[in-house]
């Protein structure tokens, strides 16, 4: 890598950093320049200014989240509830993602939060055809009198159980014991989801997966 690329590279890492726990706003081109290790007219030369840093960033916290757990490639030949389940599986794992880059989900979750020019980007670029993948997905297991309306909500719904774990992880940790959160992680959570999908669209019905350890909430009745 050229001397010039590794200074765009530490530019985008320390920004993403900077960005994710201070916001558009209170970051400082300087404070991003000091982290990079990088001459304070870096940031003009290489993007701009600090707007298309920030979009840059995000846009690469983004794509870093997707190249550490890429969509599987199906065959032709693959069911659509095997994909499914592939897809929450895929979906959770960016969202809950490693902790040594918990920044990179923060920028993200904080961009969408109080949206700047960087969201339609991140939209068109990379969100818009993975929720396109999943609505045809949803598409093929749904009953043949469900609305292309329908099909969104119910992708909406399975994106959101998603989230939910992301944004309402203090919520959760207090609601259940410690034995039980611990199995709060990604492959169980995705066997999950699938599972209530799939009754959901009547292609089966509910069976609880063995992660549920019959545990009530606590303060439950």
């Amino acid at each position: 890598m050229s001397t010039i690329d590794q200074t765009k590279e530490r530019l985008l890492e320390a920004a993403g950093r900077v960005f994710a726990e201070r916001g558009f706003r209170s970051a400082t081109v300087r404070e991003i320049c000091h982290a990079a290790r990088a001459n304070l007219a870096a940031v003009n030369y290489y993007f701009g200014d600090k707007e298309r840093l920030y979009v840059e960033s995000v846009k690469r916290a983004h794509s870093r989240r997707q190249e550490a757990a890429p969509m599987p490639d199906w065959s032709p030949e693959t069911p659509p509830d095997v994909r499914l389940r592939d897809f929450v599986l895929t979906m959770l794992k960016r969202i809950l993602g490693d902790p040594q880059c918990d920044w990179q989900a923060q920028l993200m979750f904080r961009e969408m939060q109080q949206p700047t020019a960087a969201c339609r980007e991140l939209v068109e670029e990379y969100i818009r055809p993975h929720f396109e993948l999943l609505q045809a997905i949803i598409g093929e297991l749904s009953p043949a009198a469900m609305t292309d309306q329908q099909i969104r909500l119910v992708a909406f719904g399975i994106v959101g159980q998603c989230l939910y774990f992301r944004v309402a992880e203090p919520v959760v940790r207090q609601l259940v014991e410690q034995s039980e959160f611990a199995q709060v992680e990604p492959r169980r959570l995705a066997e999950h989801i699938t599972r209530w999908t799939l009754a959901a669209l009547g292609r089966q019905e509910y069976v609880l997966p063995e992660c549920v350890t019959g545990q009530r909430p606590k303060g439950a009745t």
